[in-house]
């Protein structure tokens, strides 16, 4: 466990959370899928919506696009639906796109409504309960956490504030609370706030990191939250993997290694493992790997296939 060294800068985007066991199919909502991780927009101008197998090893496949490229923006995720959210480039100030595709069938995504206010490198997840989708800090949207409806396609509202203003950000969620991780304000912090899902409010400062950190992706077990990859000071990539419980506020701890250190990766989460794909390390090749990590016990990460095309910066889902 440790950093891996290397250059670089950039942001990131994408995880969250899922339907129950089979993918929704009946019983009670929860944040893991069964089936596939999705990862979807990014730099380079790519639109491609891509998934992957949670029951096998393998690489990923192209089943659509979203309407338009969205570049460090962040993944949500309903029972039916992956959500993209942030702005393409060149998009006017207060009409950030909220994006959907269905996992039922493999298709395009369509333009469903707008964030309140326009943002990039906001929290590189967002979070979800069972009824909404979080989107949480980012530039310039400081601290606002917004939420938008699953149940019909709509604007996003102002439900409360984090404890300070920041962006580049890792996001994990509980069956109960939405969290917030590290990022820049502009210094960078290792702050785990924490904010409820039942009731509209702001966040709370329940913890810290191992160390600070930004541009870095977070996936969720049904007991704890991690964060991995990364970096410090827009110089060094990092290969950290951190988990923090859900059960009682504290401290993160160090778990694990990536099997690469990078920054700006996506993050989705199966009901047994985490899953880190994507990501960049300054001022090499974006990447393609898909990396795996176990949630039942702590341990590295195994590549374990590849994206369709190396990306960052990118929003994932999980089904």
């Amino acid at each position: 466990m440790g950093i891996t060294i290397s250059g670089g800068v950039q942001l990131s985007g994408g995880v969250n959370l899922i339907p129950s066991g089979s993918g929704g199919a009946g019983g009670a909502y929860s944040f893991q899928g069964s089936n596939y991780g999705y990862n979807a927009g990014g730099v380079n101008g790519t639109t491609v919506i891509e998934k992957f197998s949670f029951t096998s090893d393998g690489n990923a496949t192209s089943i659509g696009d979203l309407t338009a490229q969205i570049n460090t923006g962040s993944g949500n995720t309903s029972s039916t639906h992956g959500y993209n959210c942030g702005s393409p480039p060149g998009t006017p100030a207060g009409t950030d796109e909220i994006q959907k595709y269905a996992f039922a069938t493999d298709g395009d995504a369509s333009n469903v409504g707008s964030l309140t206010v326009r943002r990039s490198e906001s929290t590189n997840n967002g979070q979800s309960s069972s009824s909404h989708g979080y989107q949480t800090g980012g530039s310039p949207s400081g601290d606002v956490i917004e939420k938008f409806t699953f149940s019909s396609d709509d604007d996003a509202t102002d439900v409360g504030d984090l404890t300070a203003a920041r962006n580049s950000s890792a996001g994990q969620n509980s069956s109960e609370s939405g969290y917030t991780s590290g990022g820049s304000s502009p210094a960078l912090v290792d702050t785990i706030d924490k904010f409820t899902f039942s009731s509209d409010s702001n966040a709370t400062d329940v913890g810290n990191l191992t160390a600070i950190r930004q541009q870095f992706t977070g996936q969720s077990s049904s007991d704890n939250g991690y964060t991995s990859g990364g970096n410090i000071s827009n110089i060094y990539n990092l290969n950290i993997i951190d988990k923090f419980p859900f059960a009682s506020d504290g401290n993160a701890s160090d778990v694990g290694d990536l099997s690469v250190g990078r920054r700006t990766p996506c993050g989705t989460t199966s009901t047994v493992s985490g899953y880190t794909s994507g990501g960049s390390n300054y001022p090499n090749p974006q990447y393609d790997i898909i990396d795996k990590f176990p949630t039942a016990s702590d341990g590295n990460a195994t590549d374990v296939g590849d994206l369709t095309e190396a990306r960052s910066n990118s929003g994932g889902a999980q089904y």
